[in-house]
């Protein structure tokens, strides 16, 4: 089942553990379970420090093809909170070997303030996270979930296959991944991140998490802080640093909006790459370099201080002085903000056409956006479901012809030009159909169909600024041709900004420009 390549590298990655860990699988019969024991027993094969028995169970397993780590700790066994429903294998399969790691006593990488927020929890947490194989966003869920049952006694994780627990996925009317469930109830859902779970923490147990200042030492005064982490933050932060300024970069992720992007083929001198990829080169990138790192963290607030310079609050409590700023925090979906939309994502309503297209297997589904997005979604959906319909708004396709080419080529695409969404209809919490206005005719229409994939560009990520410098009516941030804002020692960079065309390529520019001319601005202060 497992190729050699893979087992050679489970056993160079479990050089690194400290300490044994077990693998405990539940009793009972089911028909993946020998297929389950093969998988564990080929991976414990790699080393000495990872056991398996199959005839040792647990029946308060979930499952008979349910398995949980156990580390050994002073010669005991200790639980670990996490808990595998399933053969955790393509993305997965990362965060099967994380989890092995990590409790085998490999650190956590996570920032000190957050382990010290999860350690405060004081009451139970239990979490189901459903996920599909071929997800590539459900992996980080997983693994940031498993990260905090190893912090924390008091919560575990479990990560469900829903491919293989269908029942389960109807009865929780989930429709798309990641679907994550705390103590039996639906908790978030869709494309998540380690700093959004933190956000939604707060937000359910603002006691319990109370941050506080004094739990993590505070940085000294920075020359530049870099608040985004794609690839114009990430531009800024390492030009910044080549030239000697004490930096630091805060972000929900290293990679934003790049890491959810499959093929990236117009990156100068690169023919072809993946968005992780670019994502894995940027913090080797950043590593060269002596800056400071704050991921999965985000700011709450920015404060003038009398002497010019900016004060930084972090959803961690802690906060520091800078004598700049670079804002690339960049860019997210598009909604669409009809009724429907909102009450629907993960039943029917999604953006991520690779995580949750398999959900929808020969089945009706409509693409809303005639960019290159939309149409390159379609393109993908089609080889899934039964038959894509594309709804465009203008009277014309936006996407590049080849593309368009290719989609009209494809038998089970149909293209809508002057279409206006009205509104997503569901019944008994599944999406059934669209109300959209034929623009040409006025006529109202209802296409009965069971997915709507939103694929209309994207908004700045300016709200956490908005009234500390000006921005235009769409919410860019206002630049000019230095990346300066209207605010002293305040830059900005990338696609959060009005500078038009948001390409990778030009975020790079863009936050090297900021970052020279944050210097520039230091230098003459």
């Amino acid at each position: 089942m497992l190729d050699q390549g893979l087992l050679d590298a489970v056993k160079s990655y479990s050089e690194n553990m400290t300490r044994p860990i077990n693998f405990v699988i539940g009793s009972g019969d089911h028909e993946k379970r020998a297929e389950l024991v093969n998988f564990l027993t080929q991976i414990a094969g790699t080393s000495d420090k990872i056991n398996f028995d199959e005839n040792t169970t647990d029946d308060s397993l979930p499952s008979p093809i349910s398995f949980k780590i156990t580390t050994e700790i002073d010669s005991k066994e200790t639980e670990t909170g996490i808990v595998f429903s399933g053969i955790p294998g393509g993305h997965e399969f990362s965060s099967l070997i994380l989890a092995i790691l990590q409790s085998g006593g490999h650190t956590i990488k996570l920032d000190e303030s957050i382990q010290n927020m999860v350690k405060r929890i004081g009451q139970p947490l239990q979490f189901q996270t459903y996920v599909s194989l071929s997800c590539h966003n459900c992996p980080e869920v997983v693994q940031a979930l498993n990260e905090f049952a190893l912090l924390n006694d008091g919560i575990s994780n479990e990560m469900i296959d829903g491919g293989l627990f269908q029942e389960q996925v109807a009865a929780n009317n989930i429709q798309g991944v990641p679907a994550v469930f705390l103590n039996g109830k639906p908790f978030l859902n869709g494309k998540v991140d380690t700093a959004r779970i933190i956000d939604k923490l707060q937000q359910e147990f603002p006691d319990l998490l109370a941050a506080s200042a004094e739990d993590v030492e505070q940085l000294e005064r920075q020359d530049v802080t870099v608040i985004g982490g794609g690839p114009a933050g990430v531009a800024s932060a390492i030009y910044s640093a080549r030239k000697g300024l004490k930096v630091t970069l805060i972000a929900d992720r290293i990679g934003g909006q790049v890491k959810d992007t499959q093929s990236i083929e117009n990156l100068i001198s690169v023919p072809l790459t993946t968005g992780n990829e670019l994502s894995a080169n940027f913090e080797k990138h950043l590593e060269e370099y002596e800056i400071t790192i704050k991921e999965h963290v985000s700011v709450k607030e920015l404060a003038e201080t009398d002497n010019d310079n900016y004060i930084v609050h972090l959803n961690t409590g802690e906060q520091f002085e800078t004598r700049s700023i670079i804002l690339a925090t960049g860019a997210q979906w598009r909604k669409l903000n009809v009724p429907g939309e909102e009450e629907n994502i993960g039943s029917g309503v999604a953006y991520c056409p690779h995580c949750d297209g398999p959900f929808f297997k020969g089945k009706d589904i409509a693409v809303i956006g005639g960019g290159n997005s939309g149409i390159e979604a379609a393109l993908d959906l089609a080889g899934i479901v039964k038959n894509v319909t594309v709804f465009e708004f203008a009277d014309s396709l936006k996407a590049d012809q080849v593309l368009i080419d290719k989609a009209k080529q494809t038998q089970n695409i149909e293209i809508i030009t002057s279409a206006a969404t009205k509104e997503i209809k569901a019944t008994d919490g599944k999406v059934t159909s669209i109300v959209y206005e034929d623009r040409s005719s006025g006529e109202t229409k209802e296409q009965d169909l069971s997915a709507v994939f939103v694929q209309i560009g994207l908004v700045p990520n300016s709200e956490f600024v908005e009234g500390f410098v000006e921005m235009n009516r769409f919410g860019e941030i206002e630049i000019d041709e230095a990346c300066k804002t209207n605010r002293k020692g305040v830059f900005a960079a990338g696609d959060v900004t009005t500078v038009p065309f948001k390409q990778i390529n030009i975020a790079m520019g863009e936050g090297s420009k900021a970052a020279l001319s944050a210097f520039e601005y230091l230098v003459m202060q």
